[in-house]
């Protein structure tokens, strides 16, 4: 038989509710995508932990996964490369920086690049 790990919750002491459910915050999605002015994203490069390739990885989007996963389609097929959209990132394989800031920015996007 395995042993089973016990589960800490940070920032619990002690609950009595009968019907208590801890949801950790990482675990939750947006229940709707802010719209497209509001929202605050970074567009940077990454090369750790990828073999030496560069993948350009846009943060900050605040919404439901769908959206997320259609905004990633867009921008892959504008770049005309492979990539995905999880945990909130999108990643997009190759050096697309500059490209990915002018696209988001011209769709309206509050963008900011990161790093040099």
């Amino acid at each position: 038989m395995a042993k089973q790990k016990k589960q800490r919750f940070e920032g619990i002491v002690y609950s009595t509710a009968n019907d208590f459910e801890y949801v950790d915050a990482e675990e939750t999605e947006a229940e709707e995508t802010l719209p497209i002015a509001q929202q605050k994203l970074k567009v940077l490069l990454d090369r750790k932990a990828r073999k030496g390739k560069v993948v350009t990885i846009v943060q900050g989007f605040v919404g439901t996964d769908d959206d997320l996963n259609e905004l990633a389609k867009k921008l892959k097929q504008k770049c005309g490369v492979g990539g995905a959209a999880k945990d909130g990132e999108i990643l997009i394989q190759g050096d697309f920086k500059q490209k990915i800031f002018d696209l988001l920015t011209a769709e309206g996007y509050n963008t900011k690049l990161v790093g040099g």
